[in-house]
């Protein structure tokens, strides 16, 4: 293990708990922010239903 001796330096009933706190936070900082600067997934969260992507097509003439 590459940083096995951190723990001579902190306990692991601290480091554990901070460490999974950390990740925890993180995530949820980045799921609030997906949800405060994106529309679609306010939308997707409240249900509303995918508007499909609706491509026109142009006939070309045959000669």
């Amino acid at each position: 293990m590459i940083y096995g001796k951190i723990w001579t330096v902190v306990k692991p009933s601290v480091g554990i708990p901070i460490f999974i706190a950390a990740v925890a936070i993180a995530s949820f900082s980045v799921h609030l922010a997906l949800t405060l600067n994106t529309t679609w997934v306010k939308k997707f969260l409240n249900g509303s239903a995918a508007t499909a992507a609706v491509t026109q097509t142009v006939a070309t003439p045959t000669a």
